[in-house]
């Protein structure tokens, strides 16, 4: 039986043993690594090398505007009610996509495309179509809806005539962040959406055809109990989304000041989250739902499931994804683009990415150029978290590396997990087994070589625990 089918085997005093804090790794090397001392040059490079490798394109467009405040928020967003503020900088994304154009391959296809926020839907329906227009203008799109078009939606904020202007623009797939609907949990956070309104959009999306549904969820909010994250789970499973996401709640106020909203004393305990997600994830399972890694959950048939069983998933910055062969171009303030061996972040703050398309520059903040030893970890750490396996054989193949020999350290480092039974090393490679996959961040930790270093620095970057 594969892996992936097997329920996970839950062994809380593991789990509280191995609890640390981590990096996500939706990349490696992880952003704090990223260097303001980038080069333009850089970047062009890479787009050349990504052009004679034919790879195709996935597009992300930062729209970080939102009508209201959700205090658990750690994205970047520009909390406003004056909608005229979307046209000016949406304007400037296509400049920005329009800059892009004469460097990439006219014919590579864009097999992929994510709006993300912020909440997308605080533009108008008008303002939608002048940037897929666009879009199709300057990019080569897959227009046969082959493509994996998605966009991130606030449930509670957007119509059902928008979202069938959204699926005629060619948009596919929704992601919709739900959280909780306990309504103490909602007025503690200040983020509303009722059931009622999940379930006429959900019913809404199937009718207009969208290929998938997922839903975010998010336990450790302050209030939140057992016994509600149960009713919460209880009517999102009825509503039978395709996907769903089940992220831990990561209070860390001093990196995002609306968090300092969020009352302390009103946050679960530790061991409260932990049975929060025990429940979860057998609940979920239960279900039918199977466990992709790191807090994300797919039906059996969902392409993210196919994609885990053919050895073909990804992460990247949008998390798991079902394209890996793509290169990530990303537009818009504070996003990241991953091309060849380049990460690239454009400008955090707004002013400052305005005025760099104004002067009709690439609004690049910091970057980071991978070399080979980069490279070869971020290798094994995207297999260990898809795959939960490493095999030595294919290290030989792609990186001509003796693995026992070339990592010996760090499988000295995994020798207490293996003696704990998360996972198994042999000749043919490293193994986690279903006791291991909620720890696999901790595994991957011994592969980073920034972390290791960083190990006896007192002002190293503070992670959020892994459970």
């Amino acid at each position: 039986m594969s892996l992936f089918i097997e329920p996970l085997d839950w062994d809380q005093a593991l789990l509280q043993r191995y609890d640390l804090a981590g990096p996500r790794y939706t990349s490696y090397p992880t952003a704090p690594q990223f260097q303001e001392a980038f080069s333009e040059t850089a970047l062009r490079n890479a787009i050349t090398r990504s052009n004679s490798a034919q790879r195709p394109l996935s597009l992300y467009f930062h729209i970080p505007f939102c009508e209201s405040l959700c205090y658990y928020c750690g994205c970047n967003k520009i909390v406003t009610n004056n909608k005229s503020r979307a046209r000016p900088y949406l304007q400037r994304m296509i400049q920005e996509l329009a800059l892009y154009v004469d460097l990439f391959d006219q014919h590579k296809q864009v097999t992929q495309l994510h709006w993300g926020g912020g909440t997308p839907t605080f533009i108008s329906d008008e303002e939608m179509s002048l940037l897929m227009n666009a879009t199709r203008r300057l990019f080569q799109l897959a227009d046969d809806d082959s493509g994996e078009f998605s966009v991130e939606i606030h449930p509670g904020r957007v119509s059902v005539k928008t979202m069938a202007h959204l699926r005629n623009l060619g948009f596919n797939r929704v992601s919709m962040g739900v959280q909780d609907f306990d309504s103490r949990v909602q007025h503690a956070v200040n983020r509303y959406n009722t059931l009622e309104q999940v379930s006429e959009l959900s019913n809404a999306l199937r009718a207009q055809d969208y290929k998938s549904i997922s839903m975010d969820l998010i336990y450790g909010l302050p209030l939140q109990t057992l016994a509600s994250l149960r009713e919460t789970l209880s009517k999102v499973i009825d509503l039978n989304p395709d996907r769903l996401s089940l992220f831990n709640y990561a209070h860390m106020p001093h990196l995002f000041k609306s968090q300092q909203l969020i009352k302390e004393q009103d946050l679960p305990v530790a061991s409260a989250k932990l049975d929060m997600l025990h429940y979860a994830i057998h609940t979920l399972e239960a279900a039918g739902y199977r466990y992709i890694g790191m807090d994300h959950f797919a039906k059996p048939e969902d392409e993210l499931s196919r994609a885990q069983d053919a050895g073909k998933l990804q992460r990247n910055f949008q998390g798991y994804s079902t394209h890996g062969d793509c290169d990530l171009l990303a537009v818009g303030v504070s996003s990241i683009s991953m091309i060849d061996n380049v990460y690239v972040q454009n400008a955090k703050e707004l002013n400052t990415y305005q005025q760099k398309m104004d002067m009709g520059l690439l609004p690049i903040s910091k970057g980071f150029t991978l070399n080979a030893e980069d490279q070869l970890r971020r290798f094994i750490i995207n297999r260990l978290i898809c795959h939960c396996r490493l095999d030595f054989a294919e290290l030989k193949t792609c990186f001509d590396i003796d693995a026992a020999h070339y990592f010996s350290a760090e499988l000295a480092q995994l020798a207490p997990m293996q003696a704990d039974g998360l996972l198994t090393i042999n000749s043919q490679g490293i193994y986690v087994h279903n006791k291991g996959r909620l720890l696999i961040r901790r595994v991957c930790m011994v592969f980073d070589e920034y972390l290791q270093k960083a190990k006896q620095d007192s002002s190293r970057i503070r992670y959020s625990k892994i459970i």
